[in-house]
Order: structure tokens, then sequence, then C-alpha cells
């Protein structure tokens, strides 16, 4: 299992042959409907134009709503927050929590990417496996705009209307303690598979274009669960069943919301479709 996919998309899709087509879904009862899109959050210019089902959600709806507020998490206030979060504060260090072997691993890594290791020391393994994974991603040229950066920047244009199904504070809180009691897993698994990012991406992108969404769920979302059952609970589970509340309240509202959302949340029994499917909501491909 590939930690940094797990960190970076928290995304992709829901499996079974009724939602097999498109990153994006329809998702009514009666007159009552909005629209739910899978996200990639770091795309290449490459990967533009997005699927057309996402212009014709767009167009369709009057109120976008994110994971976060977007503009909020790229204040310089809110980045100085997540640095705190981020840095041990009780005078642990890398070198104490990592086994020896991974230290090094880690340490070579860094060395040929001309980053010393002491830049690192004091940062939690989790930001550290996210850090490595974003460095390698603006190396290839692949770390630009995703899904919700595009859209949200769009809809600022347009003027409509804004949401967010949790603060940035609450995102915050999820992400901090990522990787807490595996930091050595956490640690290895980024640097095992780092080498191969850029055809995983190409897969990854490859099966959320063309809406594979079984391919998604196999090698994805059930690796991630094994390997990690707490994050996943954590940083899945939880957020969706907070998140289902939410989306029926819109689903009542005269204005049609376009929601977008890391496309891992749409996966599987636990995922976002499936929980409104339960409830008694048509879900239709878009």
């Amino acid at each position: 299992m590939n930690v940094w996919r797990s960190i970076c998309f928290s995304m992709l899709f829901v499996s079974g042959a009724i939602y097999a087509s498109s990153p994006v879904w329809k998702v009514s009862k009666g007159d009552s409907q909005l629209y739910i899109g899978g996200t990639v959050h770091v795309l290449g210019e490459s990967d533009y134009p997005l699927p057309a089902s996402f212009d014709k959600a767009y167009s369709q709806s009057q109120i976008l709503v994110f994971e976060t507020d977007i503009q909020a998490m790229q204040s310089p206030e809110f980045q100085q927050k997540v640095m705190a979060k981020m840095l041990y504060s009780d005078g642990s260090s890398l070198k104490q929590v990592l086994s020896d072997s991974t230290y090094q691993l880690l340490n070579q890594h860094l060395s040929s990417r001309g980053v010393p290791i002491a830049r690192m020391e004091n940062i939690k393994p989790g930001m550290v496996s996210m850090t490595l994974t974003v460095m390698e991603l603006q190396r290839l040229g692949l770390a630009g705009a995703g899904v919700d950066e595009h859209f949200n920047a769009r809809a600022v244009r347009d003027r409509k209307a804004l949401l967010a199904l949790e603060t940035v504070d609450e995102q915050l809180a999820f992400i901090e303690n990522l990787g807490l009691g595996q930091e050595d897993e956490f640690i290895r698994y980024t640097l095992r598979d780092i080498n191969e990012l850029p055809s995983i991406m190409q897969a990854i992108k490859k099966s959320w274009r063309s809406g594979n969404i079984d391919k998604m769920n196999a090698e994805l979302l059930m690796p991630f669960k094994q390997d990690f059952p707490k994050v996943y609970n954590n940083l899945i589970v939880k957020r969706n069943k907070a998140w289902i509340p939410k989306l029926v309240e819109m689903t009542k509202s005269a204005e049609v919301e376009l929601v977008l959302v890391g496309a891992l949340h749409l996966v599987g029994k636990d995922g976002v479709l499936a929980e409104l499917e339960a409830l008694g909501y048509k879900i239709e491909m878009l």
C-alpha cells in the first residue's frame, strides 16, 4: 500500500456497475437533487480539460461545495497554523520515532534530492510523507491545481455561492495525527513507492478519467483500509458520516449544489454515494 496516494488524494470512487462511467454523479429524490464529483487534488497541465461531466454539473449548479474553505487554507495565517501543528512540541524528533534503518533510508532519499535531513528533523512523519510526495510531484511538473482549486477559482469569478463541509481547523485535526503509532510504516511506504510515482499517477488518473472505479476500489481503497485501518476510519469513515446530514439538507434546498470531494470519499460501502443510496436517494452517473 503506498501511503502517499492516501495522503495526497483522499479521493477516488465507489464500486459497482451503477456508478461505472464518470467521476460525477447526480443524487436525487423526487424533485430534490445535487451533483457530487470525485476529485483529484493535484494535477498537471496535461490533465486539462477535465472530463466534460464536471462542466455539465457546474453549469447546472448555483452553489459549489468543497471539503473545506480553499481560500482560507491558502492564507498565510493557516499555513503558519499547519506548521505549528506538524512540528513536534514535546522535544521528540524523527530520529527518535523512526527505526535506525528507516531513518537512514529517509536520509539517503533526501540527500539525493539535495535536502538536508535536518530540515525535517522536528516534523511529524505524516507531514514528512506529504512533503516528500509534493516535492516529487513538483520535480515531475505534476503538482498543479487540482479539480477543487480549479473550480473554486472559477466559482469566485462567476460569483457563485461557496460552501464547505468542514472548517479548515477540522480538516487540520484529521491530518495532524496521520500515521500516529505507525510512523515507520508511513515513511517506508512513501520511500518505497516514490520512485514509481510517475507510472502510478498515470494509472490512477487514467482510471479516474475513464470511470474505472472497480480498479480504484481494488488497488487503492482496500489496501489502504487493510494497512492503516485507524487512518481509514479517521480520514474517510468519520468524515463521510459527518457530511451525510449536511448533504441531505442540501438536497432540500431550492438551489442545486455541486459537491466536490476527494474521490476516495465516494468509494465502497462506507462511501458517500453508498450512504446516500441507503437513505433512498437515486444515484445516477452524469
